[in-house]
């Protein structure tokens, strides 16, 4: 953890960085494998050239402690944070910063305390700096996140030998559950939908019985060693139902699209043009309601964004999902998605399974 503190250190120099600020979360997590307790208190982890140390609610000081050795600069509930802060700031050479790197994802009356403390200072957020060292993945995070697709091969298959008609969406979600927890992992999300359902691309797993002629979206994902996975595939109840077998055909070209489109060098903005030229041309444009992909890492979603509009740069060591669809409301719902680790020739798929659907016997 201490060289990726050094490597934020060499990139606050390129970017012309006075001070990084980071509150409790997937920053801090990544940077220091330290996750303290976050409330309505300001708790920041501050980093400059020549210092660093932690805005700390004395309350919560006695347990982060077991987790790091870096300075604390307590304070309590009865004094409040301004002097601890101003202290922290002078002691890391920060008390006349001109450029703050803001964790975008902490509270704003955290980002407000540092701002009004140092009010000359420019502000920007932390994606050119911590934010753009999360993106590239090393060899541990690589083995982490194929470990964890890996499983999720597995808690799929599982799921599929258990399905039959006759069963509700969270009876198949409980079964997701229930094998990845046998694995170790700590199950994050589990989408089933099943027939007109998987016309909703974020639907609600609920009471709705599988039946003979559904075709079920199945989204799943959980947690282990830091990291996480996240696969979509698609089963079939029975036969297919009308039109099924064109669309899925179509989406499965819209990933071979994306992951031939997808290098480094490329802007994100054209694997999504990829993707959804071959459904927009296929004449299903309106059906594909979301961005083609999403970063992934310590959270499931992170930059970078494969969105039509993003201009990020692709770089080696990215990773990232690749999962069009189309949703074809009152009918059935198609998406497909591997999460990819970007190498100098192009993407590595993390999953093992082929992207054909599941079929389930009566």
């Amino acid at each position: 953890m201490t060289n990726r503190l050094a490597t934020l250190r060499e990139k606050m120099r390129n970017e012309e960085i006075d001070l990084v600020a980071i509150g409790p979360g997937a920053h801090l997590g990544w940077l220091l494998n330290v996750r303290p307790h976050g409330d309505e208190r300001p708790l920041l982890f501050c980093v400059t050239q020549i210092g660093h140390g932690f805005l700390m609610p004395a309350l919560e000081a006695e347990s982060a402690r077991k987790q790091t050795n870096f300075p604390f600069f307590e304070w309590s509930d009865a004094e409040g944070p301004e002097a601890a802060l101003t202290h922290l700031l002078t002691e890391i050479g920060a008390d006349d910063a001109r450029s703050v790197a803001l964790d975008e994802s902490m509270r704003a009356d955290f980002a407000g305390l540092l701002e009004n403390t140092l009010p000359l200072a420019k502000r920007q957020f932390s994606s050119s700096t911590i934010g753009a060292l999360r993106m590239q993945k090393d060899a541990d995070e690589y083995n982490a996140l194929k470990r964890n697709a890996q499983i999720a091969d597995e808690v799929m298959q599982a799921a599929w030998a258990a399905m039959r008609p006759g069963m509700t969406e969270l009876e198949v979600a409980a079964i997701i559950r229930k094998h990845f927890t046998i694995s170790g992992a700590n199950p994050l999300f589990s989408i089933v939908g099943t027939g007109s359902n998987g016309a909703f691309p974020h639907h609600q797993t609920g009471e709705t019985v599988l039946k003979l002629g559904d075709a079920v979206v199945m989204d799943i994902g959980a947690g282990k060693d830091g990291y996480s996975s996240d696969i979509t595939r698609m089963a079939l109840i029975g036969e297919a139902p009308e039109g099924y077998r064109e669309v899925h055909e179509i989406v499965e070209s819209a990933v071979q699209a994306a992951l031939k489109a997808a290098r480094p060098g490329v802007k994100a903005h054209e694997v999504d043009d990829a993707a959804r030229g071959v459904i927009v041309n296929s004449g299903f444009g309106d059906f594909f309601v979301h961005r083609t992909g999403h970063g992934m890492g310590t959270e499931v979603h992170e930059p970078p964004y494969i969105t039509a509009s993003s201009q990020t740069v692709l770089e080696e060591g990215m990773v990232f999902s690749i999962e069009p669809g189309i949703y074809l409301p009152g009918r059935f719902g198609i998406r497909l998605e591997d999460i990819v680790i970007l190498r100098s020739d192009g993407p590595e798929i993390l999953s093992n399974m082929p992207r054909t659907e599941a079929l389930i016997g009566v």
